[in-house]
């Protein structure tokens, strides 16, 4: 029988779409005898673990935590230990508001090796979904990305900042703070800047609203949309490219 060496992988789920994970992410699912995974993650990805793989959900439901941080990284060291490798899947890219480096920085005290396979973040692909782009030539000469929910609970002073740019700007976890958003925007006399927001991108339960700073909030009330969204801010929501279709899956003809 061989021994079993303790080890964390972190894994990149993607965006939402089931296809868009990499191959080598699915071959560190396959691997797993523990996987702990967020709310975030298509849960078909899972059907790639052997069926020994203990399944644990950690993530977060309607503002209820299954586990506190503190308990995940706990839970790691002990199910790797116990069984050996732990995978902990995580949503889009575990280093872009992840806690992927956080999770790793604390097991390495305890003598896991590590690892990380990056993901398709959600930043960059749930506006290619719809069109977007998030540069263009003479719209937009860089890209932010910012979290609209601090680890105080507040907004990014980043946003204030980004506001002063003609950069796009990205904004995860912001849905609570549109009103905020809006308002910094607005004092920057930016009252007709495109926005778009889009929620449960890249998923079949997608749903979105375009219109401008001035007139955003009430398409979120007529539209109904709420969290998990992003925010995407600029000219570049105007230069939207029209798809043929989100295309799912592709076969060959």
């Amino acid at each position: 029988m061989s021994i079993k060496i303790p080890k964390l992988t972190v894994v990149g789920a993607g965006p939402g779409d089931a296809d868009l994970i990499t191959i080598k992410a699915i071959k560190a699912i396959e691997s797993a005898d523990v996987i702990l995974y967020d709310a975030l993650i298509n849960e078909a990805l899972l059907k790639y673990a052997s069926k020994d793989t203990e399944l644990i959900f950690v993530g977060k439901r309607k503002g209820c935590y299954a586990y506190q941080q503190e308990q995940i990284n706990e839970l790691i060291v002990s199910k790797a230990n116990e069984k050996g490798h732990v995978v902990r899947l995580k949503g889009g890219d575990p280093f872009v508001f992840g806690r992927g480096a956080e999770e790793i920085d604390y097991v390495k005290q305890f003598g896991l090796e590590t690892f990380v396979v990056p993901g398709i973040s959600s930043s960059i692909a749930v506006p290619a979904y719809q069109g977007i782009p998030l540069t263009k030539r003479g719209a937009a000469e860089s890209f932010w990305v910012i979290t609209g929910t601090t680890k105080e609970h507040q907004l990014s002073a980043d946003v204030a900042i980004a506001a002063k740019s003609s950069a796009t700007i990205v904004i995860l976890m912001g849905m609570g703070k549109l009103e905020e958003i809006v308002r910094i925007f607005s004092e920057e006399n930016k009252q007709e800047l495109p926005i778009a927001i889009i929620q449960e991108g890249t998923t079949e339960n997608e749903k979105s609203g375009f219109g401008t700073i001035n007139t955003i909030c009430e398409i979120v009330k007529e539209k109904q949309l709420s969290n998990p969204a992003i925010i995407i801010i600029g000219e570049v929501v105007k230069e939207r490219v029209q798809l043929t279709s989100i295309v799912k899956e592709f076969h060959k003809v």
